[in-house]
């Protein structure tokens, strides 16, 4: 994985921030991680300062100036990987929901295939979700059903967030124009490697909700995906740009 870079956002997540470190470092000693911070109130930043006597030119990290959202910090974080030579770009969690040991499986069938896109699916081989209570099962499928119902991609979990992106799939696709900043970033993204021909493939993966820290989950952020998915949908048919 020396051609690999996982990228973690993190907005106060002092508590998991070195254990999830670790546990992404012991996959491969040469895979990379930058670590977007959100200037986290916790010190976030200032422990992965720390940590980079530790891991060298292995761990890397950007400074922002406030909690400016997922998409964001993804989009700075994709545009600094393409300005360096990383074939395979990951999208993680640093909160443990995602598995470490997952991100070998991810690489792996996203380098041995022909798939463009490989994501970590809750939802392909029934629903893999730990933790989490009814009501917020049904919430994340329904929104997957509703996303699948609306855009008419053939992806049983949309809103995921464990995913590898080759990076000619990222070069193709204008960051800039990106509009979405929650989880609807995750829709737009997948979307647009969808309206392109990319190939996305879908592994199961066992998703726990986080036991350190507290959710970013929001009102705000669900409103932005049930009607970022219909703007999403709507621009697509009337607007050539894919």
């Amino acid at each position: 994985m020396k051609d690999a870079v996982v990228i973690i956002p993190t907005y106060n997540e002092i508590e998991n921030i070195e254990g999830i470190l670790a546990a992404v470092f012991s996959q491969y000693k040469e895979v990379h991680v930058l670590v977007v911070d959100d200037n986290s109130p916790d010190q976030t930043a200032q422990k992965v300062e720390a940590l980079q006597a530790t891991y060298g030119e292995r761990l890397f990290l950007i400074k922002r100036s406030g909690k400016l959202g997922l998409g964001t910090a993804y989009i700075e974080g994709f545009k600094w990987c393409l300005s360096r030579h990383y074939e395979f770009i990951f999208e993680m969690d640093a909160d443990f929901s995602h598995n470490p040991d997952d991100l070998v499986r991810l690489y792996d069938a996203t380098k041995t295939t022909s798939s463009d896109v490989v994501v970590g699916s809750r939802y392909i081989n029934g629903v893999n979700v730990v933790n989490w209570p009814l009501t917020r099962i049904l919430l994340s499928y329904g929104a997957s059903l509703y996303v699948k119902l609306i855009t008419g991609m053939h992806i049983q979990d949309p809103t995921a967030g464990f995913v590898c992106y080759k990076r000619h799939v990222l070069e193709s696709i204008n960051l800039d124009k990106i509009k979405f900043i929650g989880y609807a970033f995750q829709i737009e993204m997948k979307f647009k490697a969808y309206k392109k021909g990319f190939k996305i493939l879908e592994i199961p993966i066992i998703f726990t909700d986080r036991i350190k820290g507290k959710s970013k989950m929001s009102g705000g952020i669900i409103t932005e995906a049930i009607f970022g998915v219909i703007s999403l949908k709507w621009n697509s048919i009337f607007n050539k740009e894919k």
